[in-house]
């Protein structure tokens, strides 16, 4: 099976491209001090997939999408926030819906977190995206979201290539839940993302990638702008 390549832009926003399109997730970058490397502009995108509403996974959505003509997939709320900001090519979901495109299906899961967009105004509940391809296997990304029950569901009826975890605490699942979720997913290879950006959520990266290999998993720390095949 081929395998899908994986580029990290920095805290959650990362790309993912199979079946010929470039799935980006979560476009935050020009305000990530972190990510000054990688230039916006240059991001590619046939598809734009937005777990929830807070700026830090929102923030380059508008652009990028009217830069690229992505089709932006999210949930109702979002969907009709990005449609006031002038962008049209969108598909609403939510909750235990799927849905099939170009590229093969999304299913749209439960995530435990808030979501509310840059003024405040409520961004419907967060998710997470279960994306299964047609030739390359099946991930699945949490979002922000604490350790639920409902990952359970996931590893019961996914054969998961790799999965994208946060593993920063504080404001998400730290890296003891990652590792509990892992296994609830079934899932050996994990790319964690939603990490040192801020001060709440430094992450010492050798401890994380030794516990996790200790549980038997693989935790994959992407350098920001760099890219590697699951």
């Amino acid at each position: 099976m081929q395998g899908m390549k994986v580029t990290y832009y920095g805290h959650s926003c990362f790309a993912v491209e199979t079946a010929g399109k470039t799935l980006l997730f979560d476009p935050f970058v020009t305000p990530n001090e972190l990510a000054a490397s990688v230039d916006v502009n240059s991001i590619p995108a046939d598809f734009i997939l937005i777990t929830h509403g807070h700026f830090d996974h929102i923030a380059d959505a508008v652009a990028i999408a009217k830069r690229t003509g992505a089709r932006v997939i999210s949930n109702f709320e979002i969907f009709q926030w990005l449609g006031k900001q002038g962008v049209q090519n969108v598909h609403p979901m939510n909750h235990g819906g799927s849905f099939r495109f170009e590229f093969g299906s999304v299913k749209y899961v439960n995530a435990i977190h808030s979501s509310s967009f840059p003024d405040g105004s409520y961004a419907g509940n967060p998710g997470g995206f279960v994306v299964s391809t047609d030739s390359e296997g099946t991930f699945y990304y949490s979002g922000d979201t604490a350790l639920t029950m409902d990952m359970q569901l996931v590893g019961e009826s996914f054969d998961l290539r790799f999965a994208v975890l946060p593993v920063g605490d504080n404001f998400t699942m730290g890296v003891a839940d990652a590792i509990r979720a892992a296994k609830m997913i079934r899932c050996d290879d994990i790319i964690g993302v939603h990490y040192d950006t801020f001060p709440p959520i430094k992450l010492d990266h050798e401890a994380a990638k030794a516990a996790f290999q200790e549980a038997g998993k693989r935790l994959h720390l992407l350098k920001i702008g760099a890219s590697e095949s699951f």
